[in-house]
Parts: C-alpha cells; sequence; structure tokens
C-alpha cells in the first residue's frame, strides 16, 4: 500500500511570529535552517517513490536541507491563501472579526476550503496512484488540510490537527481504510 508523508517546512520570521503567510515568500530562519538539515537521518532518499514540494523558497529550501534538492514542484501545495489576512497574526483579525479561524471563517481576498481541498484531492491522487511512499515538503494550513482530505474528510477538518515546524507526519492505511500513522514526530 502507498504512504503519504508529510514535512513542514523549517521556521521563518513569520512563522515564529505567528504571522499568515501564503504568499509572501520568506526564507528560513538559521533555527528553521539547523532543523531541516536533522530531518537528513530521519528522511531516507531511497525510501520514496516520488518527492513532491510546495514552490515557496521555505518549502523548497527545507526539502534541499533534508536531502531532497531535486524534490518536483507542485502548485497545488502551496499554502492557502490568505488574501487580505496575509501577513497578520489571528490576533489581530479577532479585533476586527471576534472568533476568526482560517478553518471556520472566510478569508477576504483569499481561499475557501473548498478551493483548498480541490486543490490538495490532485495531490492525494497523485499520491495513491503511486505504489510505495510519497514525501511532500509544505506549510502548516496546506499539510492539514491535506490529512483531512486523505481521511475523506472536510479540508476544515484540518483544524483537529496541530502541526509543528519541520515535523514528520505519516498517512497510510489500515486495511482499506487511510489513517494516520504518525503525527508531528
Amino acid at each position: 500500500m502507498n504512504e503519504l508523508w508529510l514535512v513542514r517546512h523549517g521556521q521563518t520570521e513569520w512563522s515564529r511570529d505567528h504571522r499568515h503567510t501564503s504568499v509572501t515568500d520568506l526564507p528560513l530562519l538559521p533555527e528553521g535552517e539547523e532543523v531541516a538539515r536533522s530531518l537528513r537521518g530521519r528522511l531516507d532518499p531511497a525510501q520514496f517513490q516520488q518527492v513532491l514540494t510546495s514552490p515557496r523558497l521555505r518549502a523548497r529550501h527545507t526539502a534541499e536541507l533534508a536531502g531532497f534538492p531535486d524534490a518536483e514542484v507542485d502548485e497545488d501545495l502551496v499554502e492557502w491563501a490568505y488574501g487580505d489576512y496575509e501577513g497578520i497574526t489571528t490576533a489581530e483579525i479577532r479585533e476586527t472579526v471576534p472568533g476568526w479561524t482560517v478553518w471556520t471563517h472566510e478569508t477576504p481576498g483569499g481561499e475557501s476550503a473548498d478551493q483548498v481541498a480541490e486543490r490538495l484531492d490532485r495531490v492525494v491522487a497523485r499520491a495513491r496512484a503511486v505504489p510505495g511512499r510519497t514525501l511532500v515538503f509544505a506549510h502548516g494550513h496546506s499539510l492539514r488540510a491535506l490529512a483531512a482530505r486523505w481521511l475523506g474528510l472536510p479540508a476544515r477538518e484540518g483544524r483537529l490537527l496541530r502541526l509543528g515546524t519541520a515535523t514528520v507526519s505519516v498517512l497510510g492505511w489500515e486495511r482499506e481504510t487511510p489513517v494516520v500513522e504518525r503525527w508531528n514526530a
């Protein structure tokens, strides 16, 4: 059976400061680079039949430092588009929209959960079409939504899966049922 391995990029200035980062192409912080390098010992390139990355610098650089410089860029792995909320923290958004979360509210000028699900369903299909393991390097909200879609849940249910920077998570199967095998490892 196939598996889908997920790696969230290393820490950036905005991820450290809890700012919503989608299209802004920030570099990794030195600490983010160090943690990305530490993934080399945990991810053996020979184990993966397919390796994909978001086109954003922070994801591509994480892939390179983890030992996957030839990861294939897949536009479907970009972060949830935050539109008018790009660069703003949830606390700042809640000053005008009480209770706001990307999972439960609209993002003016950004993507809806259904739009995110549509593109991430293509990633799920790509992973399921390859016998063996697919490894992806991407972003917090998009990977959480991707996990939800792997499980057959609405993208919004990614809200239940907190994901740290530079962590490894594994999605797989129990018989014919898609499951989370490891999370935030």
